[in-house]
């Protein structure tokens, strides 16, 4: 292109540009220099320079301070104008021709090279000052441009997600050459389009005008929607992934680009999401009934699914969108009957971990942790009422607080804090005290003989720290437990039995589950510590008594226990037994020592957990049988007779009928039959016959018949829970007159909560009981009734 100064034309007269030196101004900044050049730094280092120094050193004042104005003399300006307005005009065209050229989608008729264009642009705007009207053309170019484009989008006859790769490839090449544009169009953007404030970039006015005509109308978005969801439909119902999901990534770029992401796909895609997955949901659940399980896998797997997707096609910001829409649309409207259906389905804690993560995605945890909380309050409901396994009530018990903590730790646990969730766990504690109390007392009494079994059974090859750890658990469900006077009662029996009868498998493991009682659960379990000391004594006693016999005598073979009757729960016997004259004998030479050395004590003799050795002659060979006193009392009468009726030996012994026919049903009719009967069976009449068996067999010389010792009968544990139930009348009656001595006056729900308070440590009454008490005490006048006020109690003195 020829340079605009070659066509000035100077007449021969003008002596202007001999007569003045110019130098090199930059005049409202047209003359800015080319982007790839380096500017000068150096003030003085144009042709300039030169002149300006020779100026001053002739003493010429130089002004540098003002403009620079050149006058050019002698000539007619006309002809040059005409001129330049012409070369600006030809310049202007053939920008305007390689506008629109590259405006045009296809088009390769670019009358000149970028550089060529770049140089125009910089004449024109620059050089020219006519930036506004090259801006103004730029304009009407673009929006030329975008309405054909609009126009091809619209006519075209492509759908779904093919519509979606045309629509992906146009705002590629219209993006690009914007970009192009921005480029050789640098001068317009720098020197006019920066001096005007108002006026948008070259690439904000392109890019404004693309969103308003193409994502403003409702034609060309509600393609690109239907594009998407006939994508991710698809998608979702095969299980695989598109051909054209690449379309859909870019998409998505040039969404974000044009600054439309969010109105035109993610909020739609979020939407499409949640009505897809709603219907899916009411198909599996209402239609095909699904099992919650399954349901649940699915709606994990769907989840996962989803945030792949979106994690490889939208943004970041949509992923969790997407997410939290997929889940709650699955899951939402289904916490009720997940929540029922998850706990009785899922017993694994995995499955139950994913529930846990799928309800707190969608703030459903109250809801959960109400259902699990119902569950285990029915599962230890069914568990505690099943009166026909009640021996195997601790264990089941135990077992399942060992899946319920077990799902705590494991499955209910805090993704943030990654602690247990308390809720959950406060839930199981209710859960489990409310469930108790489906059967009063029952819970706590076996428990104590869970323990009682534990304790006598010993460690049997586990570490103490095992040992410890079953105790513990034990333990654990007493607290649940509101009944603490029962376990202490039973548990009290059973240690005085273990004690007695030498079946504790550890002295130190008693005294230390004494302490650990007494310590954290309850203050009444000071009893053990008197029970040893009676012990002690009794074995000192022994051996002094011993030491006074002859070395003949068969008293060595006896151990008295002397018990006090305070610290020991046994009731006082009403009937006694026969025993042979020769252990009479020594009975009675024992209590007679016994009384020189203790004078005022009365011994009564209570035989019914006395043990013996008796040596048995069998076919087989000899044994030594450990029995129960009762027992060896039966035995010995075989010495005399080979058979004997029940009758017979219900006059020999004077035992009481109910404790003779235990004692022989243990000794005929239980595993190790040392004595048969006739006629053969489970029960003893009072026509049976007994004789001794001596084919009796067994693997070891010494042979234990006495567990039945041990056991707690049937109608033992009915006298306990007798004396439990007249205790607590006591304890009633204690508190409520001691809480009336110190407040004079109450109402009736006042005196009620006070005695509720006053015994919880030993056992919540009913209400009912507390009434029945408080009318025993008025009927004792120990309190009585307000004369106007009946429901107000004053105490008497």
């Amino acid at each position: 292109m020829t340079d605009v100064i070659s066509l000035l034309t100077f007449p021969d007269t003008s002596k202007a540009f001999t007569a003045y030196r110019s130098t090199v101004v930059d005049v409202d900044d047209r003359s800015a220099s080319h982007p790839r050049k380096t500017p000068r730094l150096d003030a003085d280092s144009d042709s300039g320079s030169a002149s300006r120094s020779r100026d001053s050193a002739k003493g010429k004042n130089v002004d540098r301070g003002g403009p620079v104005s050149i006058q050019v003399h002698g000539f007619a300006g006309g002809v040059v104008g005409s001129a330049l307005n012409k070369a600006y005009d030809n310049l202007s065209a053939r920008l305007s021709r390689s506008i629109r050229a590259l405006l045009e989608k296809g088009s390769d008729q670019l009358s000149s090279t970028y550089e060529g264009v770049y140089t125009a642009c910089r004449g024109v705007v620059c050089v020219a000052g006519r930036g506004e009207g090259l801006y103004e053309m730029l304009k009407v170019e673009i929006h030329k441009c975008v309405n054909r484009l609009a126009e091809e989008l619209e006519k075209t006859n492509k759908e779904g997600v093919e519509w979606i790769g045309q629509f992906v490839e146009t705002c590629a090449w219209f993006e690009g050459q914007v970009a192009l544009l921005e480029s050789l169009l640098t001068y317009l953007d720098r020197a006019y389009v920066l001096k005007n404030p108002s006026l948008p970039s070259i690439h904000d006015l392109a890019f404004t005008r693309f969103r308003e005509r193409i994502f403003s109308g409702y034609f060309i978005v509600d393609k690109l929607q239907k594009g998407i969801s006939t994508w991710v439909t698809w998608e979702r119902n095969e299980g695989q992934v598109h051909i054209h999901r690449p379309f859909l990534k870019e998409l998505v770029s040039h969404l974000v680009t044009h600054y439309v992401y969010d109105a035109i796909f993610e909020r739609h895609f979020v939407e499409q999401t949640r009505e897809y997955f709603s219907k899916e949901s009411y198909q599996m659940v209402e239609v095909e009934k699904a099992k919650a399980k399954v349901f649940l896998a699915h709606c994990n797997q769907r989840t996962n699914e989803e945030q792949g997707r979106a994690r490889d096609v939208m943004s970041d910001g949509t992923i969790a969108l997407v997410k939290d829409a997929a889940i709650r649309a699955l899951f939402e409207k289904r916490l009720e009957w997940m929540a029922k259906e998850v706990f009785t389905e899922c017993k694994g804690t995995t499955d139950l971990k994913k529930a846990y993560a799928l309800f707190a995605s969608v703030d459903g945890l109250p809801v959960l942790c109400r259902e699990f909380k119902a569950y285990v309050q029915r599962t230890v409901q069914d568990i505690v009422k099943d009166a026909s396994k009640d021996d195997e009530m601790v264990n089941r018990l135990l077992e399942f607080k060992s899946f319920a903590d077990s799902t705590l730790k494991e499955a209910f646990v805090d993704s943030s804090t990654k602690q247990n969730n308390q809720d959950f766990a406060y839930g199981l504690i209710d859960a489990f005290t409310k469930g108790f109390k489906a059967r009063r007392n029952k819970p706590a009494e076996q428990i104590a003989k869970h323990v009682d079994r534990l304790m006598r059974h010993g460690q049997r090859g586990v570490s103490d720290a095992a040992f410890e750890a079953l105790l513990d658990a034990a333990l654990a469900l007493y607290r649940f437990t509101d009944d603490k006077d029962v376990f202490r009662t039973f548990y009290h029996r059973a240690l005085a039995k273990r004690l007695l009868l030498e079946r504790s498998a550890s002295d130190d493991f008693e005294k230390a589950m004494l302490k650990k009682l007494k310590e954290k659960y309850d203050p009444e379990f000071g009893m053990g510590d008197h029970m040893f000391n009676d012990l002690a004594l009794s074995r000192d006693i022994m051996r002094e008594y011993h030491t006074r016999i002859g070395h003949d005598s068969s008293a060595h073979k006896l151990s008295v226990m002397v018990l006090q009757r305070s610290f020991w729960p046994f009731p006082k016997r009403t009937k006694g037994v026969d025993l042979p004259s020769s252990m009479q004998a020594d009975l009675d030479n024992y209590a007679t020592f016994y009384k020189q050395k203790h004078q005022g004590h009365k011994l009564d003799w209570d035989h019914s957990l006395g043990t013996a050795t008796v040596k048995a002659r069998f076919v087989a060979g000899p044994k030594d049988l450990t029995v129960s006193l009762y027992q060896a009392i039966v035995l010995l009468l075989f010495n005399e007779e080979t058979e004997i009726a029940y009758k017979h030996i219900l006059e020999e012994t004077r035992m009481d009928d109910g404790e003779l026919r235990r004692t022989l049903q243990s000794l005929a009719c239980a595993n190790k039959k040392v004595l048969k009967k006739r006629p053969v069976g489970k029960d003893v009449n009072d026509n049976d016959v007994f004789y001794f068996n001596l084919e009796f067999t067994d693997p070891r010389a010494k042979v234990h018949i006495n567990s039945i010792q041990a056991k707690e009968t049937a109608e033992e544990s009915q006298r306990t829970q007798s004396h439990i139930e007249g205790d607590r009348k006591h304890y009633l009656d204690a508190a409520i007159v001691r809480i009336m001595k110190a407040k004079k006056e109450l109402s009736h729900e006042q005196l009620k909560n006070e005695t509720i308070d006053a015994v919880k440590s030993h056992f919540v009454p009913e209400v009912s009981v507390i009434k029945q008490r408080i009318d025993g005490l008025v009927e004792q006048e120990y309190l009585r009734r307000d004369e106007e006020d009946r429901n107000l109690y004053i105490y008497v003195a």
